[in-house]
């Protein structure tokens, strides 16, 4: 969707987000419980705003591994725990890593259509505390005409990004050099104080964890492959196995928040919106490749908003692996000097539920430290799908 003159617009107030942690069980956050963690985050946004919690008209949440801890509707119990109103509802979806950056298109939509004046998107996953996959519990999440549709069965991530690897034609080198550069932006990031403003830090983190400033291309290409093993070598007879652990995005803990309001209730309230939602858009791909859904996402977002790669500012393209970014880049002509120029995934982690709204936090500060006019996220998403969203710094 394409937000026109005529329509109400959706402004970004504020957005914030936790540092990042290590979703391992010696992780930063381990010991806090993921509803906690989400809201410590949605306490913070209440508190950077000033915002009086019984405004908003629902909590937009993203998660995950929606089992356990994370189950029951954790949108509810997070805001519950932030001290919002009974009377603030809340909502927890699933759209796989994009979820809270669908939760930012569904607070938009819902102010767009005068459903909402203010409505919060968030994410949150504790990586540490729900181990990636737990949800599936083993089971066939597909079923059986699925299984038909694609004969020879579905991939793990992993062997998609190999997949992608191949077809694109990137270089172990490559994707080793694109992932130090990942390190070495967001190291440069932080210590020019740039992250500081988005962050709100948690118990004894200050800064993301997974960060690593020594890391070169050389060091990486001393790591072993992640995916090979028999039965893919067999199935993929052809690969040029390439992808590590060094050249892929970490498991992490992290939880992420976005203000979303009406130009009313700006006003009303006395807010200072930071940026507006021009356009927004959702693609399907083919399940195998499965993270190459980015390419056409980004081709109907911009098709919808009325511009070009070139009128983009800057990018925030979800690192999930190396290769999903640079085949993106080859497809779509993006400058890459322009691409998530204070670091990705890869070094700054990927909390699945809250990467959208961590993704959201790091666009909205880096247009207004370029002084640029539309940045542009997309994120690749289980099961060929993706996000893509233009924002407008006003």
């Amino acid at each position: 969707m394409v937000i026109n003159s005529q329509s109400q617009s959706a402004y970004i107030i504020d957005a914030v987000r936790t540092p990042v942690a290590k979703g391992k069980p010696n992780g930063a956050y381990a010991d806090i419980h993921p509803v906690d963690l989400h809201a410590h985050t949605l306490a913070a946004l209440v508190e950077r705003t000033g915002i009086d919690p019984a405004v908003v008209d629902d909590v937009i949440s993203g998660a995950v591994g929606q089992i356990g801890e994370q189950s029951g509707n954790t949108a509810r119990w997070a805001l519950l725990g932030a001290g919002f109103p009974e009377s603030v509802p809340g909502v927890t979806v699933d759209r796989q890593c994009g979820s809270s950056q669908q939760a930012v298109h569904f607070a938009a939509q819902g102010v767009i259509a005068g459903a909402y004046d203010v409505a919060i998107a968030s994410g949150v996953e504790s990586m540490s505390r729900i181990p990636i996959g737990s949800q599936f519990q083993g089971k066939d999440f597909a079923g059986s005409r699925v299984g038909q549709r694609y004969d020879h069965g579905l991939v793990p991530q992993g062997v998609s990004a190999e997949l992608i690897a191949n077809k694109w034609d990137l270089s172990r080198a490559r994707l080793d050099e694109f992932s130090a550069e990942s390190h070495q932006r967001a190291a440069r990031a932080w210590k020019d104080g740039l992250f500081d403003s988005q962050v709100a830090p948690i118990t004894h983190l200050r800064v993301d964890e997974t960060i690593r400033p020594e890391t070169t291309a050389e060091t990486l290409a001393g790591l072993r492959l992640a995916f090979k093993d028999d039965h893919w070598v067999e199935r993929y007879p052809d690969v040029d196995w390439r992808v590590t652990a060094g050249n892929s995005s970490p498991v992490n803990d992290g939880s992420a928040a976005v203000l979303v309001a009406s130009g009313e209730a700006t006003e009303r309230l006395g807010l200072t919106p930071r940026a507006r939602v021009h356009a927004f858009a959702v693609s399907g791909d083919d399940p195998i490749y499965m993270l190459t859904g980015i390419i056409p996402a980004t081709q109907k977002v911009l098709a919808k908003a009325g511009l070009t790669i070139d009128d983009i500012d800057v990018f925030e393209v979800n690192e999930a692996f190396a290769s999903v970014v640079l085949a993106w880049q080859k497809e779509t002509g993006a400058d890459l000097g322009k691409v998530n120029i204070n670091g990705g995934a890869i070094a700054i982690g990927h909390p699945l539920g809250a990467s959208g709204a961590r993704l959201m936090t790091t666009l909205v500060n880096n247009l207004e430290q370029t002084g640029g006019r539309y940045g542009l996220q997309v994120m690749c998403e289980a099961g060929g799908l993706a996000n893509a969203t233009i924002i407008e710094r006003v």
